[in-house]
């Protein structure tokens, strides 16, 4: 029996189901009084296509009142807050992402129930789930291991094949014994850090934090190369190769996305969360060195950006510098809009503009802005000068799981934006310091 991946036979993906018929397939006990999930440490396993995804959690609190919903991922924690909704029902909300884990407790204390999408009138599968309370593991249970075939520590270059044309990915991988962990990096961003295990010539490797769970798996071949399968939500599959390749790297973030000949500016007007329309003309932003987000709630990639430009923000916005978000959602709708994106205002105290953008689509992006080449990917950061013009673009965001990508990204970005906020202060007839 491989001890990886445990395909589900006759298996069908379910409709949304409603909370009281989570688990129904158990038999029914009698509530008297309300009910709570333990404590501890949690292996939770989902069903993904045809195979079983595993995810780790531990639950902090003895009520949902004080309770902690913790997903661990390698080194990185990510906290929800428990909502109990029955007696024995518990609805967590994946904080700024329109999606939640619903759930039953069951008689045994097991949870079963489901990852859903909250998103009005989207009819997209769910993933089913159960999870085991006192479980630490994620694939392998402890003296089952099989011996590795190879260590997989290092850089790879990952080559996919589908319909459309699939930019390489660089997976950067770090193996103890048979605990895999490591990122996957592509031009939207990385992977954030996954976990897994090398078992003989198997290998796989598995990441939930909020956002659709996914899996990476397959083998070790003969000759030392990789091929294998990335699987995220219903049939949503990709087959890769890999070669173990210590300079693989991706194309040039700053040199995917920038302006078509003749442009030096951008120009847009998108309404705000209160549905004022805000243009880069509007006399705030005049004089100043202007950040431009492309973003959506549903990224990832784009929340972790938010993460390192709020704080970045509210340290430096009395310098002469301001900051855009402008969000693409899932709908096409300025209240579902003012709703995800003021969740995800609130949560990072954003003190800087967002605006609305429409519907998240890449096409409609570049139409709504004509003077870029062409949009690539969420989140997209343009940086503005004190003059109106384009100073740079940056395609994509890499966290700090990525280690030195993340801090050539850091560094680049204070030093452009010191030297744009030292620039003078345009004013008719000439330049007046900027005094920074």
């Amino acid at each position: 029996m491989r001890p990886i991946l445990f395909k589900l036979s006759g298996f069908a993906m379910a409709s949304l189901i409603s909370i009281s018929s989570l688990g129904a397939e158990k038999t029914p006990i009698k509530i008297t009084k309300p009910i709570f999930i333990k404590q501890g440490v949690w292996r939770g396993v989902f069903k993904v296509s045809e195979f079983e995804v595993p995810f780790n959690f531990e639950v902090k609190g003895k009520d949902a009142n004080s309770a902690v919903f913790t997903l661990l991922n390698g080194t990185r924690r990510d906290d929800f807050h428990v909502k109990q909704v029955g007696a024995d029902s518990l609805f967590i909300k994946m904080n700024t992402y329109d999606a939640a884990l619903v759930a039953k407790i069951e008689s045994d204390g097991t949870l079963s129930g489901e990852y859903r999408s909250l998103v009005p009138g989207f009819r997209g599968n769910s993933l089913p789930f159960t999870a085991e309370q006192g479980k630490s593991y994620r694939f392998v249970e402890p003296g089952k291991d099989i011996a590795p075939a190879a260590n997989l520590t290092g850089k790879w270059e990952l080559k996919g094949f589908s319909k459309e044309a699939v930019p390489n990915k660089v997976a950067i991988l770090k193996q103890t014994g048979n605990k895999l962990t490591g990122v996957i990096l592509q031009v939207t961003g990385d992977s954030r850090e996954l976990e897994g295990t090398v078992q003989g010539n198997e290998f796989v490797l598995s990441g939930f934090t909020g956002p659709s769970p996914k899996i990476y798996h397959g083998k070790i071949n003969e000759d030392g190369t990789l091929s294998g399968e990335i699987s995220q939500g219903i049939y949503d599959n990709l087959k890769f190769t890999g070669v173990k390749d210590a300079a693989a790297e991706l194309p040039d973030p700053y040199k995917l996305t920038f302006l078509k000949e003749g442009y030096k500016k951008l120009d847009f007007t998108f309404p705000d969360l209160t549905g004022k329309p805000v243009s880069l003309t509007d006399d705030k932003y005049k004089g100043k060195v202007v950040i431009v987000e492309l973003v959506g709630t549903w990224c990832p990639n784009c929340t972790d950006q938010t993460i390192f430009l709020s704080p970045w923000f509210n340290k430096n916005k009395q310098r002469g510098v301001e900051a855009i978000a402008i969000g693409f959602e899932q709908k096409d709708d300025l209240e579902y809009g003012k709703y995800t994106l003021g969740k995800l205002r609130d949560k990072y105290d954003i003190k800087y503009d967002i605006l609305f953008g429409g519907l998240a689509d890449k096409r409609l992006v570049a139409d709504k802005l004509p003077a870029l080449n062409k949009f690539v990917a969420y989140p997209t950061t343009i940086i503005i000068d004190r003059k109106g013009e384009v100073r740079e673009i940056y395609t994509g965001y890499t966290g700090q799981v990525t280690g030195k990508y993340y801090e050539e990204y850091e560094k680049k970005f204070n030093k452009l934006l010191d030297e744009l906020i030292a620039e003078p202060i345009p004013v008719s007839g000439g330049t007046v310091s900027s005094g920074k």
